[in-house]
């Protein structure tokens, strides 16, 4: 035990030996804030609940104080936001803050979903990325962690959700291909049919919209490019540049491959590019707190039988393993060799067949499949050891696997894990556990449970179950609305939701106090994403204790 902690101190003494001779503002900013409590500014994309309470409460359940922006101030799909208003807020709020993580398409462009709409002159962009310097002026000692998007390539017009233009809905499939062979004829080549498909892909879509689409892309393209520069000038502690929904061949892979480009030799100590986008401020919380606390987390991953990490996951570029490997990266922790090092071991639920599916599919009911009860088997020889056990469930998009959390359940396994995710995208979902997981240590038990009951509540009982079956059911309700419009069903999917909430966790909880009423809100006037209201902290906690 001596040796290996011995090895552990050297390890970790290193790795901050080099950071601090690479970000020399850190150092003095330990010296010159005082906060008794550590204060760290969050300024996520966009208000929905993962992207902004969900991710705050997670460093919030360690005692540090999480400042972020009122929701007024933040954009939604219908609201793009105000750069404008969120760089006073931001200058407002940022005294004696031990760190900022800072969303740039937010303070760019408004929002997520503004970086896609807008209407800024490359000139209005262009001096809101300036401002980022004269930010690290006024805030010298601050770590400032920054996350920006290159903007994403969506299927086609349905998988866009109305949150690109209204073009989109008809030519998106169009577009998506087209940018795909572009893509291609780069790193490829393209045959004669293609160049063929390629000329009357040019012909068939608008040429005003195609240039809009191109054109906004172009003026985020130029941001990033700038914002690398601030990198590599030392105005950023960290940046990382993600990709959000795109695929092996579209304009956002392109995209990515010439960003690398330009961002030449920085080092991986100050930049990361990542497939997805949602989890990243979840990320660079834990590295804040990571940093604050001088502390690298070690990794243990462990996925599935079959492809594992050579499973390239729906919505995505590059395999589980990379994508993975980065994520801890930028986190702040290090990935180790065997669990017996580890801080958190971490379980990746993918499919032997390496393929991924949409958790409201029908084979998502419930009832085992290939590698289900190996995976779960895993996991339960690494609690019955006493590891910190994390799971990433990426074997569904969107969604629990529900004949994983059938397992976990049955064998009473739901309250014995560090963290869970199985949320939104494969990269989504993974980024944001091991982002959660690293800082599980630092939390008491009752702040772990709390926040696996969030994900439950939100991922297995809501998105893989609940949210399907409503959806089905929206004919039946009065009034207009659909599933990326509620309007007029609002109200009745709401109060419908709430009793089909109730009865899962009937059924498939504890019967925790806190779960006696539930309540489910659309902040965004559609069903794809809720935000589940309960009682915190009131279940019997000896429960946990058997």
């Amino acid at each position: 035990m001596r040796n290996k902690m011995g090895k552990r101190f050297m390890v970790v003494a290193a790795v901050f030996s080099a950071a601090l001779l690479l970000l020399p503002m850190a150092g003095q900013a330990r010296k010159k804030v005082a906060n008794p409590v550590p204060k760290i500014i969050y300024v996520p994309h966009d208000g929905r609940p993962i992207s902004n309470k969900q991710t705050a409460e997670v460093v919030e359940k360690l005692g540090y104080q999480v400042v972020v922006p009122p929701d007024e101030k933040l954009g939604n799909r219908t609201n793009l936001g105000n750069p404008e208003v969120l760089w006073q807020w931001l200058e407002a709020n940022s005294e004696e803050a031990n760190a900022a993580v800072i969303s740039s398409d937010a303070m760019l462009y408004g929002s997520l979903v503004g970086s896609r709409k807008h209407n800024y002159s490359q000139a209005e962009v262009e001096a809101r990325v300036a401002r980022f310097k004269t930010f690290r002026a006024k805030h010298p000692h601050m770590q400032i962690y920054v996350f920006s998007s290159i903007m994403r390539t969506p299927r086609n017009g349905e998988a866009s959700g109305h949150e690109e233009p209204e073009y989109y809905r008809r030519y998106g499939a169009d577009i998506f291909r087209y940018t795909g062979l572009k893509d291609k004829e780069e790193t490829e080549g393209l045959t004669p049919r293609e160049k063929k498909e390629v000329s009357f892909l040019e012909r068939l879509i608008p040429k005003k919209d195609l240039q809009d689409w191109l054109g906004r892309r172009k003026k985020n393209y130029a941001a990033n490019e700038s914002l690398l520069k601030l990198a590599g000038a030392d105005t950023f502690s960290y940046m990382v540049l993600g990709r959000d929904d795109n695929a092996p061949l579209s304009q956002t892979h392109m995209e990515n491959r010439h960003l690398l480009s330009a961002a030449g030799k920085l080092e991986k100590s100050k930049f990361q590019a990542i497939a997805g986008i949602d989890e990243i401020g979840m990320l660079l919380l834990a590295r804040a707190v990571n940093d604050i606390q001088r502390d690298v987390p070690f990794v243990y991953v462990r996925y599935n039988w079959g492809r594992g990490p050579k499973t390239i996951p729906a919505y995505s570029d590059e395999t589980m393993g990379a994508s993975i490997d980065s994520a801890i990266n930028v986190g702040g922790g290090m990935q180790v060799s065997s669990p017996e090092k580890a801080d958190l071991v971490l379980a990746v639920n993918t499919n032997p067949n390496g393929k991924t599916y949409e958790a409201n599919w029908r084979s998502n009911d419930g009832s085992s499949r290939e590698g289900t009860d190996y995976f779960a088997d895993i996991v339960k020889e690494y609690l019955d050891k006493g590891y910190p056990v994390a799971i990433a469930d990426v074997a569904y998009a969107n969604g629990s696997d529900n004949a994983l959390m059938e397992n976990l359940r049955k064998k009473d396994m739901l309250f014995k894990l560090k963290a869970y995710s199985g949320w939104n995208t494969p990269t989504n979902s993974s980024g944001f556990v091991i982002g959660e997981g690293m800082l599980a240590k630092r939390m008491k038990a009752e702040a772990v449970n709390d926040l696996l009951l969030t994900r439950y509540l939100d991922d297995w009982a809501y998105q893989a179950n609940v949210r399907n079956t409503i959806a089905r059911q929206l004919t039946w309700l009065r009034g207009d609305g659909v599933y990326g419009s509620l309007d007029g069903k609002l109200r009745a999917v709401s109060e419908r939701s709430a009793r089909m909430m109730q009865r899962f966790v009937d059924s498939n909880f504890p019967p925790f106090e806190s779960l006696r009423e539930i309540e489910v809100h659309f902040p965004w006037n559609r069903m794809f994403e809720a935000d589940i209201v309960h009682a915190k902290e009131l279940y019997p906690m000896d429960y946990f204790k058997k």
